[in-house]
């Protein structure tokens, strides 16, 4: 099953919006709920100490028969990531983000750091636009379609190194280091259609920007 999340970040309108089918699940994580109502979007859970979500929209959803997951305003975890648990608790395997990025610096932080969280094992995806954000964890692959002249930026999130080997950018990497805090894995560049990254150790970040919208999620 595939899950998408919208996140009370900066909003970025692009076609994947368009790419949500019956089968998928539709989570509002509070604050982005304004998302949804843009997108004339019924999500299937609202989740979150609902706090920035209007009460004329709150009503709207209870009578239209959305599941709402109140948490209290004391608590440890921000939306994102109970909207996150919650989407693979229900057996998500694949999770689009849109919204995670962009506001204010320490939730973009946070919610970034996110895709390592020790308890999310399924591919997750945050998106703004023409960006896309994946991570990679020891000995997983990662294989990009776009087109030339894409950027693809590289970060290690390890301390110490991350061993990468990389094929299709400008500066293919062959089981070579990216050490943590450094900025050499910064915009590099797609030189076919495809790119292919491979993650012997460590922990990496991968950042695709294309040049065109993405045909399909």
């Amino acid at each position: 099953m595939r899950a998408f999340i919208y996140a009370n970040g900066a909003f970025c309108p692009s076609e994947n919006y368009s790419r949500i089918t019956e089968d998928d699940l539709v989570i509002a994580a509070d604050g982005g709920s304004s998302h949804c109502q843009v997108m004339d979007i019924i999500p299937d859970v609202l989740i979150g100490d609902l706090d920035s979500i209007s009460k004329s929209l709150l009503k709207e959803w209870e009578a239209a028969g959305v599941q709402i997951i109140r948490h209290p305003v004391e608590k440890d975890q921000t939306d994102l990531e109970l909207a996150l648990l919650h989407a693979q608790m229900t057996g998500a395997r694949e999770i689009v983000v849109f919204g995670a990025v962009g506001g204010r610096l320490d939730m973009t932080f946070g919610n970034l750091l996110l895709l390592a969280h020790p308890e999310l094992t399924g591919e997750i995806t945050y998106i703004c636009d023409k960006e896309e954000v994946r991570l990679l964890h020891s000995g997983e692959s990662l294989s990009l379609h776009g087109g030339p002249g894409d950027t693809v930026s590289l970060i290690s999130l390890l301390p110490g190194s991350s061993i990468i080997t990389s094929e299709g950018l400008e500066y293919p990497l062959v089981a070579e280091d990216l050490e943590f805090g450094l900025t050499r894995g910064i915009s590099n560049r797609m030189t076919t259609n495809r790119a292919s990254i491979h993650l012997v150790s460590g922990l990496l970040v991968v950042i695709h920007t294309r040049n065109n919208l993405l045909e399909e999620v």
